[in-house]
């Protein structure tokens, strides 16, 4: 297939909530009085996380019922998710109505109908757009999300689509005192990016890396390490203790799979753009596939202002390194999320 032909990213935007909190802020809004707790809180490397907290009440957080949380899920990813899009298209140039395909993943809150369907009544994309949701993924689903965008996006050439995650993460918490739970409430944050996707018929269009292909790797051995539990009436996210250490050491495997199948060696890539788990899951990936510090700098960025934004976090990274600019043509990269499953998903990029 000729490059101008393969899918390419063209542009990313990205949204954020209003407010932005400290980490002190945060702990100090759940009431967290345990040292251990405190301690998740302040030594995450993350500053800031931008997050939809209800006002407290007699000093505590409020009780919310689960409608609510679906409420705040909706109405924040509508907000933010309208946000991302419309920046992205706006500097793609691309009209609402050109738009003829839209793939969206989240992970913290469930809807019937769809948030694609929310999102196209919202935005006024044409009624005949195709649409995918992708619900429960986890982190890693941007990626699985790329998988369909490229494939339609390589059925539909000259047509421009989206891949849009939106993750709503303040919706799905649970404050109980537990220290598994408290490190999530120290982790996630809420954020919402748009991917412009296109395969085109001429190489004139507008310039982005190309997807040359993908390759996942599923841990079944850790299946329960990342997943949803039901904490009364609220879905309560848990994160086994070593996890970061069971994806660092398996990570080499699916970008080795990745290289080989293309001739290409480890030095060859020379842009790593990976998911912002925490500071224990980079420093883990760091060490084993024995990457520079310099390679993962936007990566550490986007978990040091925002925290964990969940799917539309390794979005987030792409989108810096497209706006720093240094990507030459004929570079490599490599994309890497990491999810429940326990999955690793990795994509391949040639500029």
């Amino acid at each position: 297939m000729s490059r101008s032909m393969l899918p390419r990213l063209i542009e990313v935007g990205t949204a954020n909530p209003e407010n932005f909190y400290t980490q002190e802020e945060v702990l100090a809004w759940s009431g967290e009085k345990n040292t251990k707790i405190q301690n998740l809180f302040l030594n995450s490397h993350i500053e800031t996380r931008a997050l939809y907290l209800p006002e407290l009440q007699d000093g505590l957080p409020p009780e919310e019922s689960p409608q609510s949380l679906i409420d705040r899920h909706l109405n924040g990813a509508l907000d933010i998710g309208s946000k991302a899009i419309e920046r992205a298209l706006k500097t793609s140039e691309i009209k609402v109505d050109e738009v003829g395909f839209i793939v969206c993943t989240t992970s913290t809150g469930f809807l019937c109908p769809s948030l694609t369907a929310y999102l196209i009544q919202h935005l006024g994309f044409k009624d005949s757009i195709r649409r995918m949701d992708l619900v429960g993924m986890g982190c890693n689903a941007a990626i699985n999300g790329l998988q369909a965008a490229t494939a339609i996006a390589q059925s539909m050439p000259g047509v421009s689509g989206l891949l849009v995650s939106i993750e709503i993460c303040s919706a799905a918490y649970v404050i109980n005192q537990d220290l598994s739970t408290a490190v999530v409430n120290s982790l996630f944050g809420d954020g919402a990016s748009a991917l412009v996707i296109r395969s085109d018929l001429h190489d004139d269009w507008r310039s982005g890396p190309a997807v040359l292909d993908f390759e996942p790797l599923i841990i079944t051995d850790s299946i329960g390490a990342m997943r949803y539990n039901l904490d009364g009436t609220r879905l309560s996210f848990f994160l086994d203790r070593d996890i970061p250490y069971v994806i660092g050491r398996n990570a080499p495997i699916p970008v080795n799979r990745l290289l080989e199948r293309h001739g290409l060696q480890k030095e060859d890539i020379k842009h790593w753009v990976l998911h912002s788990g925490g500071k224990k899951v980079i420093d883990s990936i760091v060490e084993n596939l024995q990457l520079s510090q310099d390679a993962v700098r936007h990566t550490r960025n986007i978990l040091k202002r925002y925290g964990n934004v969940s799917s539309s976090a390794v979005i987030f990274a792409l989108g810096e390194l497209l706006k720093e600019g240094t990507p030459k043509e004929g570079d490599y990269g490599i994309l890497m999320a990491m999810g429940p499953g326990s999955s690793i998903e990795t994509a391949l990029l040639r500029w």
